[in-house]
């Protein structure tokens, strides 16, 4: 037709296709076995339980006491209390035994809750003052979730606090809660290895994967002589 004129792109940008169609031939597959290394490294350390910083949970808006526990206030002026992540990653599957009980007072770093894994235990201190409320029912019938969700529903009791501005004001929040639990893992992962060389020079492959990062649930496998030790290092601050 007259005014019409037909080009063939592929004469004239044929070579520019081929080099781009080439480049994604090269990448899909590089990316594709780029994103399978990274989940099989990260199926390999969940496999073989390594405890980093990255697999902690620590929500931004929980209180965060140096003795492993954390509060909450909730709009009805209730405080929520319970045990932080990195605690129950290192007891391994563990029952509570509420101490106090509703209706009871209970001053700051009162005994709160006793966790028990095989006969090893460890105390659990209030991180504030106040009346207890009440205790969660779900630990008693489906005590596990304390271990698989110990920030949300495996919260320990309500308390109506009596202090809270004055008891809380050295806890950690936030990005400071995330520095504080980065600190505090390296902290625990010299002590137990120190623990370790001192008892029994192989107790450290209980405790050490072979890249050196702590194993998760080590204080399961170890005795109850560290337990108290551990008692003694890290749960019996009082802010």
């Amino acid at each position: 037709m007259d005014g019409f004129s037909y080009h063939n792109i592929f004469e004239t940008k044929g070579i520019e296709y081929i080099v781009i169609l080439s480049f994604f031939a090269i990448l899909i597959p590089f990316w594709i076995l780029l994103n399978r290394r990274v989940n099989v490294r990260q199926s390999v350390q969940k496999f073989l339980g390594t405890l980093t910083a990255g697999a902690l949970k620590i929500p931004q808006g929980l209180y965060f006491s140096k003795n492993h526990t954390w509060t909450f206030l909730e709009r009805s002026g209730a405080a929520k209390v319970g045990i932080d992540d990195l605690l129950m990653h290192l007891t391994g599957p563990v029952k509570i035994t509420p101490f106090a009980q509703s209706g009871d007072t209970i001053s700051k770093g009162n005994l709160l809750a006793d966790i028990d894994h095989n006969g090893k235990s460890l105390k659990i201190l209030s991180p504030v003052s106040g009346e207890i409320i009440s205790i969660n029912p779900v630990l008693q019938s489906n005590p596990e979730v304390l271990n698989q969700d110990p920030l949300k529903q495996g919260w320990i009791c309500r308390i109506k606090p009596t202090n809270w501005i004055a008891e809380t004001q050295t806890y950690y929040l936030a990005e400071k809660a995330t520095a504080w639990t980065d600190e505090e893992l390296v902290k625990i992962k010299d002590f137990l290895a120190s623990t370790a060389r001192g008892q029994n020079p192989g107790m450290q492959q209980l405790i050490l994967q072979d890249g050196g990062e702590l194993r998760d649930n080590t204080l399961s496998e170890l005795p109850k002589e560290t337990w108290q030790d551990f008692q003694n290092r890290f749960l019996s601050h009082l802010d």
